[in-house]
């Protein structure tokens, strides 16, 4: 599961806000905004993702967007290290590789530049939640696919029940996780 600090996961729990029947009927909405809002909380989780990656031998930080970018780039700063931007379609101007996957209710793709990455770099991918695996799994690939050696995954949030862990092939580390 995790080694965060104990008092940081739940205070997160408990600024966590469930929505019921968004974005449809029967799902309940994991809300990050009460969270991002509490400054010093989000201070305190960012602390926590430093504190369990220092001295890992990360390169460099790939984010997926968006929420993704809420929580790599603080991470990538307090690292030392640098933010690779995971964008969806056409949201990047320059060269781009990309990798598509499929959805519940359709299909999508992630493209990075394709000189965002050196050859056996090694990337911890960041992520706001883990839900099915599908993005995530698509984002190592890519990231293998560009020369790249991600070494772990991370997430605010882990949607256990729904067995995303099991769709990827490296360690993956939430603060929270609903079983």
């Amino acid at each position: 599961m995790n080694s965060f600090d104990q008092a940081v996961e739940e205070a997160t729990k408990l600024r966590i806000r469930d929505v019921p029947d968004f974005p449809k009927p029967g799902i309940v909405f994991k809300d990050l905004a009460p969270v991002l809002e509490d400054g010093p909380l989000f201070q305190r989780i960012i602390a926590s993702f430093v504190s369990h990656y220092k001295n890992r031998g990360i390169e460099a930080i790939a984010a997926i967007e968006s929420r993704g970018f809420l929580l790599g780039a603080p991470l990538a700063t307090g690292l030392g290290v640098g933010l690779i931007l995971m964008r969806k379609l056409g949201k990047l101007p320059h060269r781009t590789i990309r990798r598509g996957y499929d959805l519940e209710y359709g299909a999508d793709a992630l493209e990075i530049h394709e000189d965002a990455v050196r050859p056996g770099q090694k990337i911890l991918v960041v992520d706001d939640l883990l839900a099915t695996g599908g993005t995530m799994a698509a984002a190592i690939g890519l990231l293998r696919q560009a020369g790249a050696d991600p070494i772990e995954a991370a997430f605010l949030i882990e949607l256990g029940f729904l067995g995303g862990r099991q769709k990827l092939d490296l360690p993956s580390t939430a603060l929270v996780c609903y079983p």
